[in-house]
């Protein structure tokens, strides 16, 4: 099912009014996704199971000492994922979203990690499975992922949202490289938004069990509902922290601007998640600005 005709129009009232308070303040919404990049390598790398916490990536990434002993893998992992998503950031206006990108970036993702599999596809006798889903024989891929990148770039009455689900769900089912592969779909979510001019999303480790459902409703009833509602509810809370900077407003914690205006927590923070309020999450905190009116 398509998004709905009032989630269309919320996200495109906030990308109207990005565009035109982002004039002039390029620098400021650089720093808000350079300071970003930890929380979203970190989320990323939980989804597929990572053991490193938010701290841990944040040191990871300063080339800070950790406290513990982790894998060399895991930093690997997470200054690769970094790195890609700083790349794609920087070069995603002037880059076409084609097989050759697909392959510069799992090259930059993995290798360090195993070099034998970095920036190709999976090639004969090469299976591979996520759950109980097995993944088409590797001689399928090439194939198959021209098929959904051409179905993507001539699809053009589809709402972009519902373009980028099918996309991702399409993508993360073919499962192209022997690894490596969630990581790379939710990077190339953040690219096709980037093309689009809009802000970098987070697909959070909190709500994987959901992510994990919208794969499980597609492979069952081939339905993107499920995954279209992750992605508008990520890109509207991206877009509401960004126009919060951007407007200069001062923002709290929401709880403290629970407790300050009396309201029901419950209630407040719903709205937060719904994304029916001007809410985001900062190291998964929720925040909004501290002027704004509960109930208007």
């Amino acid at each position: 099912m398509a998004s709905t005709q009032p989630i269309k129009n919320r996200i495109q009232t906030l990308k109207r009014e990005y565009d035109i308070l982002r004039q002039g303040k390029e620098s400021l919404l650089s720093m808000i996704d350079e300071v970003e990049i930890p929380e979203s390598v970190y989320n990323s790398n939980a989804i597929e199971n990572s053991t490193l916490t938010l701290n841990e990536t944040e040191k990871i990434l300063l080339e800070q000492m950790l406290s513990r002993n982790v894998s060399v893998r895991e930093v690997f992992e997470a200054k690769n994922l970094a790195r890609v998503t700083e790349y794609k950031r920087n070069r995603a206006k002037d880059s076409e979203l084609n097989k050759d990108l697909m392959l510069l970036l799992h090259q930059m993702l993995i290798g360090g990690i195993n070099d034998d599999i970095a920036g190709r596809f999976r090639q004969q006798g090469e299976y591979v499975r996520v759950g109980t889903h097995i993944a088409p024989a590797p001689e399928h891929v090439e194939r198959m992922i021209d098929n959904i990148l051409v179905e993507y770039s001539s699809t053009l009455d589809t709402y972009f949202l519902d373009k980028i689900a099918r996309f991702h769900l399409d993508f993360e089912t073919i499962h192209p490289f022997c690894d490596g592969n969630g990581r790379m779909g939710r990077v190339l979510i953040n690219f096709q938004l980037l093309q689009l001019g809009l802000p970098r999303l987070i697909i959070r480790n909190s709500e994987k069990e959901t992510y994990y459902r919208a794969f499980r409703d597609y492979g069952d009833s081939r339905t993107t509902r499920t995954m279209e509602g992750i992605l508008s509810l990520a890109l509207t809370e991206s877009l509401h922290k960004r126009l919060s900077y951007l407007k200069g407003e001062a923002i709290i914690k929401l709880s403290d601007y629970i407790r300050q205006n009396g309201l029901s927590a419950p209630a407040v923070t719903n709205a937060a998640r719904r994304q029916t309020i001007p809410a985001f999450r900062e190291k998964g905190v929720w925040k909004i600005g501290e002027e704004f009116i509960y109930g208007t």
